[in-house]
């Protein structure tokens, strides 16, 4: 088997595995599988860079271009961006399980959107079609600009 083959058989491994993990229920897999899926394209994006040539600083072998520095730039900057991103989406995931003691996605969105906060004052919610009685478009932003919850 070539080089070739074997990068696109772990590319694909790669994301399909990324693909398996955004499907499942729990919010940390889903967070593992976008992170899996975005190292995937890095690694093809250097693949399809190609590392065929010398240093890009100072070429050791007569005849050899040098190697792009461009594409290596970029995926560094991405793995940069990946990681920030990764470690953003895991501390909300940490969040939001302190907030609903779950991380079950169809338990998250089963839960009751009217649920009151921690602090005791009502959450800033969105109307749902499955609203009983009036329509409440009001948010708690609107009701501090309003001079309180007056109704």
């Amino acid at each position: 088997m070539t080089a070739q083959v074997v990068l696109a058989a772990t590319l694909g491994l790669l994301f399909a595995l990324g693909t398996f993990l955004v499907l499942r229920r729990d919010v940390v897999r889903v967070v593992w599988g976008v992170s899996i899926i975005s190292q995937a394209a890095n690694v093809y994006l250097i693949t399809m860079g190609g590392l065929s040539g010398g240093a890009p600083i100072g070429s050791f072998g007569e005849g050899a271009p040098p190697t792009d520095p461009l594409v290596q730039a970029l995926v560094l900057t991405a793995i940069v961006i990946g990681f920030g991103t990764t470690a953003l989406a895991l501390v909300l995931t940490y969040r939001v399980y302190e907030e609903h003691g779950t991380i079950d996605t169809h338990a998250l969105a089963e839960a009751d959107p009217d649920r009151a906060s921690a602090d005791g004052g009502t959450a800033n919610r969105a109307v749902t079609a499955t609203h009983d009685g009036p329509l409440d478009t009001e948010t708690t932003d609107d009701r501090m600009t309003h001079g309180g919850d007056e109704r």
